[in-house]
């Protein structure tokens, strides 16, 4: 069935925005606006909503569009497909099955899923498929993106004899990464079979209703017609309507269908995870649980941030968690990311935990994952000092070494540091020659009168920074795994003016 777009959604839409007072600076508001307007003129879509998210809770949202060509606009309680961002609600469960003893992370899969066991390796030496291979894609299948959109439907009889029937083999398993929505609708299998329930229900039970995730769904059938956007591409100049799937097998990969206000609380809830912190637990998952899904695997993939401005030197270096992908980003630290691509709808999520943020959009468009504007959200905030990162505790050890340091350095010699080094400290470089040391720094930058705050690195490290009389001091403290800590490397960097 075709649409004609209508003339008025050809035009221009402005967001509806909706900011709760102070989260975000005015300018930020309309920086961001900015991003997801110029996004959606380069890439049309009948209906897009994004939000912001700070310190657990929505900061900004906007809604632009329409749920169908000229049809009722886009809401935060519009549902979408997100697709392939279901997969971290299914890496999460296979956690929270290994803290409650169903399975271990290095289980065989065959030994949740009977019908795999037959299967043949693609060398003798290949190793079986573990559980983490399947949460990592490094099990050996072919990416199967987007022959596995399609897979959607099948019944779970469908899939055993799929299953039974093996896999061709693109690869030796743990050679490489390699995206296998197969893998992941494995995955569902193992919840299912591991909790004895369907892996929908088990979802639902254990995450989406401890959250208040109660519009969200698998199952297309439940959605109220007057608040589903249906999915479209764009096909000689004409608005396409794309099949809407029922759930089926492989809803695990990338079934779920939700609203912006839902989904908002499942962002709140992971990146209320950091930092690590004595106190209840709050979530349906333990806090370290959550943690553990941005441990990613050492195939890391190294590329220019898309969307950064010209002349940006900054590179992503990304690898495969589990259910999301780990990125090192110069504005944000460490950040978490995954896009959703389906017929009719595409979405994307950033988390920077460091910094207590996130953003996601969600389109009503095949293949329209608005990657570009949801990082150039958060590097606005980032940029502008609306969200610093959270400030990490001083053991108030390091302060009193960083104390004794600097007494030692403008007296020219260790004895401040008596009792405070570590056996190797004296070892590595004798008194005489730390004297000579200090000498030569000082040539160069001059007495150091007073230190810029610490910068800790963990709970035994910190950078710190003097000023000085003729440029800065750059340096760290690196204590011992001793009881008690004393301090094993002292370094400096001196920075003349």
């Amino acid at each position: 069935m075709k649409f004609r777009l209508a003339a008025l959604a050809l035009a221009p839409l402005p967001a509806l925005a909706q900011t709760p007072a102070g989260q975000i600076p005015p300018a930020q508001v309309a920086e961001i606006g900015d991003h997801f307007a110029r996004y959606r003129d380069q890439n049309r879509t009948p209906g897009m909503v994004y939000m912001v998210i700070k310190d657990g809770k929505p900061a900004l949202s906007a809604m632009v569009g329409t749920q169908t060509p000229g049809g009722a606009p886009v809401t935060l309680d519009t549902r979408f497909r997100i697709a392939s961002m279901s997969k971290a609600f299914t890496a999460l469960a296979i956690l929270q099955l290994r803290d409650e003893g169903r399975l271990v992370l290095d289980d065989l899969a065959e030994r949740h899923i009977p019908e795999m066991r037959g299967w043949t390796y693609p060398t003798t030496d290949s190793p079986r498929i573990r559980i983490r291979d399947l949460l990592a894609h490094v099990g050996g299948m072919v990416t199967d993106d987007p022959w596995g959109d399609r897979q959607q439907v099948l019944s779970e009889a469908e899939f055993s004899a799929m299953i039974a029937q093996g896999v061709p083999w693109s690869r030796t398993g743990g050679m490489a990464h390699e995206y296998s929505n197969y893998g992941y609708a494995l995955l569902g299998r193992i919840i299912t079979n591991a909790s004895g329930e369907p892996y929908q229900r088990y979802i639902g039970r254990t995450i989406l209703k401890p959250l208040g995730m109660t519009a969200t769904t698998y199952d297309i059938a439940q959605v109220p017609r007057d608040k589903l956007a249906l999915g479209y591409r764009w096909e000689d100049e004409t608005w396409v309507a794309e099949p809407e799937m029922r759930d089926g097998a492989f809803g695990a990969m990338g079934g779920m269908i939700t609203t912006a206000n839902d989904y908002a609380k499942w962002v709140g809830f992971l990146i209320s995870a950091w930092p690590p912190r004595d106190g209840a637990e709050t979530g349906p998952v333990k806090r370290a649980t959550v943690r553990e899904m941005v441990q990613g695997l050492n195939f890391v993939r190294v590329g220019p941030r898309r969307g950064a401005p010209e002349g940006d030197t900054c590179k992503h270096g990304t690898a495969y968690g589990m259910g999301l992908r780990i990125t090192s980003d110069c504005d944000l630290g460490t950040a978490l990311e995954h896009g959703g691509g389906y017929p009719g709808y595409g979405s994307y999520v950033v988390l920077a935990p460091e910094r207590g943020i996130a953003a996601f959009a969600f389109t009503n468009k095949t293949y329209t994952a608005p990657a570009v504007p949801v990082w150039q959200s958060l590097w606005s905030l980032a940029r502008a000092g609306a969200a610093d990162p959270r400030a990490v505790p001083i053991n108030p050890l390091l302060a009193q070494m960083h104390d004794a340091a600097r007494a030692a350095y403008a007296a020219g010699d260790l004895k401040p540091l008596d009792g405070k080094l570590a056996m190797n400290f004296l070892l590595d470089r004798d008194a005489a020659h730390w004297r000579t040391e200090f000498v030569r720094i000082k040539a160069m930058v001059g007495d150091c009168p007073t230190a810029e705050p610490l910068q800790p690195t963990g709970n035994l490290s910190t950078a710190f920074r003097w000023n000085c009389s003729k440029g800065k001091l750059d340096g760290q403290i690196l204590l011992a795994p001793t009881n008690p800590p004393t301090i094993q490397a002292l370094r400096f960097l001196p920075r003349p003016d």
